[in-house]
């Protein structure tokens, strides 16, 4: 059976849980499409290329992904009919638009990544978290 969205909310709000915006945004937030968009952006990839540029990521996982990313319209697969098979996935205009802001939160998450580190490391410690201590409240 194909699950259709509920188109029951005409105003797109995340903050709805029963707007189907909610679940797009589930699918944008999962830290592997993440990455798949912003390797797409450099163009068309086989999965093994995917894989090998994207480090830690199983056969599984990237292959469900991508078929998250098709499935919502951000990512096409293309197969050619030659011997041995081949695929590629790239962007598709819908995809392209949301490279953008992507590529700006990873080259965010990287220009940031000392700051973050640090505040991590001075909560642990007021926590107690780096002496194996942990505290309940």
């Amino acid at each position: 059976m194909n699950k259709t969205a509920d188109l029951s909310c005409p105003d797109a709000d995340v903050f709805n849980p029963s707007c189907p915006a909610r679940a797009v945004l589930e699918i944008l937030a999962e830290k592997w499409a993440l990455l798949v968009v912003h390797r797409l952006v450099a163009g068309p990839a086989r999965t093994s290329e995917l894989r090998r540029q994207i480090g830690g990521i199983s056969e599984k996982m990237l292959i469900q992904t991508l078929r998250r990313l098709e499935r919502s319209g951000f990512v096409t697969r293309l197969a050619y009919a030659e011997v041995p098979p081949r695929v590629e996935y790239s962007l598709t205009p819908l995809g392209a638009s949301l490279s953008g802001p992507i590529t700006m939160l990873d080259h965010w998450v990287e220009g940031h990544l000392q700051d973050i580190t640090k505040a991590q490391h001075d909560f642990d410690n007021r926590a107690g978290l780096s002496s194996g201590l942990v505290r309940r409240e």
